[in-house]
């Protein structure tokens, strides 16, 4: 009988001859086991979060002109806008933001969010995957890794992009293309908005379904028989998801909004903002696990003040809206919202009346789910030029929101060539954001 290989062997033990042959490993055998004894393996459980919804504010917002006000510095720094108060007494927030101001009392701010890469692809990059950008390999969003390690629920999609993909750093990655995102192709901001490919076409009646279905079934079982081909199992099983969201009525119902109350809709606003946010809800009180929805354009180097009054009310109404609506209806306990961008805007306003890119210091906003109600985390200088105070990497973010809906963010995931790769490397659960358990 042969021995049985223990795990407290050490790899520099089990490559030596004598160990090979002493247990009747093979080399490739050996190390096919040395990948597995090596891999952090972590089993993922539903957290506190069963969906997310990320709010992406793409081209970097101005934390100065929005959520961290400097009403002392000098006009160069401050800019035009006026400051309110909020509903947490001493915290101010800008003047175009006076309905966020009254529910900061159920979200959690983060004031002091930094990084050093104050470019655009690298900030969207690390936001959504916790990694700086490499040549080398490709990272999964945070939205394909929730959909990697907990698939589709109620015959949805796992991870749904409103209106679409933002971003190919939104995507899936190293992994299967079955883990990327489901786009609308359509804005629910929209006339008409209706979802691609969400019924058949009136031509391909029940029994060519059926056919087709059969004939799909088959070339599957061949493929299963001869060989292991991954994109032809990624290509079924966008295939399968489709035919489940066709069939069932409940889930193409998630995606319709005539059925929502006209006050709701009047409540979030008919713009792109209220519309997406909107659906947002409709998908994870549906059953999505992720929905990433971006709103705006705010890489506003020139004429900033006008850009963001053009902007921001719209984004505030919906916001208010969004955190007020998964509240009542009880929501808010089981899904986590964030509100994210790719870096702030420098302290001084430029000679074209703009702001250029900064990465040092910049703000984001997390609420439901576990996180802490009425909570300002962290704080940055007098001129909002760097953190002062509770400094957060976005590695710390994303660890964060892996932790509330039950992934280990240091668990190993196989890239291509059987690579191990952390989720997140080097990341921590911020705990000060979260309630006590």
């Amino acid at each position: 009988m042969k021995p049985v290989l223990s795990p407290v062997i050490t790899r520099r033990q089990a490559l030596t001859v004598g160990t090979l042959a002493g247990f009747g490993l093979s080399l490739p055998e050996l190390l096919r086991w040395e990948s597995r004894a090596d891999q952090k393996v972590f089993q993922s459980r539903p957290g506190p979060a069963h969906s997310v919804i990320n709010i992406f504010l793409p081209g970097g917002i101005a934390h100065q002109d929005t959520f961290d006000p400097k009403p002392q510095s000098p006009t160069e720094y401050r800019g035009q806008l006026e400051v309110i108060n909020t509903r947490l007494p001493g915290v101010q927030f800008s003047n175009l933001l006076p309905r966020t101001a009254t529910i900061l009392d159920r979200v959690t701010l983060c004031r002091a969010v930094s990084h050093v890469l104050a470019d655009h692809e690298a900030g969207v990059h690390q936001m959504y995957t916790g990694y700086g950008p490499s040549p080398a390999i490709s990272y999964p969003s945070v939205g394909s890794v929730v959909s990697h390690e907990f698939g589709p629920r109620n015959d949805l999609p796992a991870y749904i992009c409103v209106p679409g993909k933002p971003h190919r750093f939104a995507g899936n990655g190293y992994l299967s293309t079955a883990y990327g995102p489901f786009g609308l192709g359509s804005d629910p901001a929209d006339a008409g908005f209706a979802v691609k490919d969400l019924r058949p076409p009136s031509r391909l009646n029940t029994a060519r379904q059926s056919r087709a279905r059969s004939l799909l079934s088959l070339v599957n079982d061949r493929v299963d028989r001869e060989a292991e081909v991954p994109r032809l199992k990624a290509i079924d099983s966008f295939y399968q998801q489709a035919y489940r969201l066709i069939d069932s009525p409940a889930a193409r119902a998630a995606f319709d909004l005539s059925k929502e109350k006209p006050q709701t809709r009047q409540d979030y606003g008919s713009g792109e903002a209220g519309m997406r946010m909107l659906l947002a809800r409709r998908l994870v009180e549906a059953g999505v696990r992720f929905v990433s929805l971006e709103y705006g354009s705010w890489d506003s180097h020139f004429n900033i003040a006008p850009s963001l009054a053009s902007q921001v009310p719209a984004f505030d109404h919906a916001l208010a809206a969004l955190i007020t609506d998964l509240d009542d209806r009880g929501l808010l306990k089981t899904t986590l919202v964030t509100v994210t961008t790719e870096f702030g805007r420098t302290p001084r306003i430029n000679k074209s009346a703009g702001r250029d890119h900064w990465a040092r210091v910049f703000s984001v906003m997390l609420a439901g789910a576990g996180v802490r109600r009425g909570l300002v985390h962290g704080s940055s200088d007098l001129t909002a030029s760097g953190p002062d105070t509770g400094t957060l990497a976005p590695r710390d973010l994303l660890t964060t929101i892996y932790h509330q809906v039950g992934i280990v963010a240091e668990k190993e995931l196989k890239a291509p060539g059987g690579r191990p790769i952390e989720i997140v490397k080097g990341g921590r659960v911020v705990k000060e954001l979260l309630e006590a358990s």
